[in-house]
């Protein structure tokens, strides 16, 4: 445990004890949540080893919540706690598709010394936290989903992010959001570790940051209106300005759902000119197809529902001489892109991509809690740069198929209870690039404790 947890954990214990007054414990939640998680994955399309080719996990995940409630007066404090534990069921050294070299695990699990799946990993994090009027500033473990920073839940167990964070709902109907993150725990690690950008984030000779600074705003115009503006700054990689627009319109008999978003993604410090911080994806001119960050991405979404069904296109420009970054550790992550699939992102440089979704909810015709959905995206126009410097092919183009079906028990003795089936296929003519097919099952259920 670093020193800032421990200093956390000790003024946690003196908050404990202190906590009689009413509202900290009376307004305390937990609940577990279990997680059965299985994946396959077979890589096509190469002669590396067989080991590479197709992976295979299935663990077990308990993941134990705890969020207290408020102390009185004019400044509450709580403190918020998360247990995770993920257990092995399955994972033979061929399938876990890691080196021992590697310091990130495999697809589910982290590497043991000998190559293989670990029998179990945990971590527990802590969160304080303060309330003024309807102001709160927490410090610990942070689990953020905004434009500029979104932990991964794709796995057995959650990623986490570790800082401070200030939210603030004064104004009305204005939300106002600030933080500093200096540690980021992989999906399958225990660990907790420094940030950085695909391109720089090799596990042994990459570059990493202990600072992420974020702001925004979430300004709701209207009942049906929200505007968004957003920053984050990776220190020594990136610089990110963030504009949305979502808005819901009465159509008939359904919803139209607008959801626009820009990026404006720049260099900062040494990725300017330290080809050690450089990211993936330059391709201007550029023999080693690393360069600083330019990275304009623009989309739009629409979506329309109607009587369960819901139909939905959308497009997006990624422009500029970089792929799009975000925070990524080379174990797992996502972004706020509306193309972050269950494979592939496609947020190259250069890449035009469109999508087409429908999705449905059977309880329109009396199967509650049964929904199935599909998406395709299609993304050509891909840069691509050879070992000189110069065009490793023109015209480069990749699609995605993903396919998802789901039901939670909606009443009875199992509510709640729920199982996912996700199937994705990948192809592509990328230089480099390998097409994939994958399946997860996931069988799910929370259990209230408080």
């Amino acid at each position: 445990m670093n020193k800032s947890m421990l200093a956390l954990a000790v003024a946690v214990g003196v908050l404990a004890q202190q906590a009689g007054a009413a509202g900290f414990v009376e307004d305390s939640k937990a609940n577990l949540k279990l997680r059965n998680f299985y994946i396959n994955n077979d890589n096509r399309d190469s002669n590396t080893p067989a080991n590479a080719n197709y992976q295979e996990e299935w663990g077990q995940g308990f993941q134990l919540d705890f969020a207290s409630g408020f102390t009185q007066g004019t400044v509450g404090f709580g403190v918020d706690a998360i247990g995770l534990l993920g257990v092995r069921l399955d994972s033979g050294k061929g399938r876990h598709g890691n080196p021992t070299s590697s310091a990130y695990g495999g697809s589910v699990f982290p590497t043991d010394s000998d190559g293989r799946a670990v029998n179990d990993f945990s971590s527990v994090g802590l969160t304080a936290k303060a309330k003024v009027s309807k102001t709160e500033l927490r410090y610990g473990t942070l689990m953020p989903k905004l434009p500029v920073i979104s932990y991964n839940d794709g796995r057995l167990l959650p990623q986490t992010f570790e800082g401070g964070q200030v939210t603030s709902n004064e104004i009305k109907d204005l939300t106002l959001i600030g933080g500093q993150i200096e540690h980021v725990k992989g999906r399958n690690s225990s660990n907790n570790e420094e940030m950085s950008i695909g391109g720089a984030n090799n596990p042994q000779t990459g570059k990493f940051s202990n600072k992420f600074l974020y702001a925004g705003a979430d300004y709701k115009v209207t009942k049906d209106l929200l505007l968004q503006y957003y920053y984050g700054n990776l220190d020594q990689f990136y610089k990110q300005h963030f504009l949305g627009l979502v808005h819901n319109w009465a159509i008939g008999p359904g919803v139209l759902k607008t959801d626009l978003r820009y990026f404006n993604s720049r260099d900062d410090g040494a990725n300017g000119h330290d080809p050690a911080y450089f990211s993936a994806g330059n391709y201007s001119g550029v023999a080693s197809g690393k360069g600083k960050v330019d990275n304009n991405l623009y989309s739009g979404l629409l979506l329309y529902t109607v009587v369960g069904h819901t139909f939905g296109g959308g497009y997006q420009v990624s422009n500029g001489s970089s792929d799009f970054p975000w925070l990524n550790q080379g174990d797992g992550s996502s972004n706020y892109t509306i193309t972050d699939s269950q494979i592939q992102k496609f947020g190259r440089a250069g890449e035009r991509t469109w999508q087409a979704r429908y999705s449905y909810d059977f309880a329109k015709v009396g199967l509650p809690g049964a929904t199935a959905g599909v998406v395709y995206l299609r993304g050509d126009d891909i840069d691509t740069v050879n070992g000189a410097g110069g065009v490793a092919g023109s015209g480069r183009s990749e699609w995605e198929r993903d396919l998802t079906l789901a039901y939670v028990v909606p009443d009875g003795s199992l509510k709640g209870l729920g199982v996912m089936w996700k199937n994705a296929v990948w192809r592509n003519d990328i230089p480099g690039q390998r097409d994939q097919d994958e399946n997860r099952l996931i069988v799910s259920y929370s259990i209230p404790l408080l």
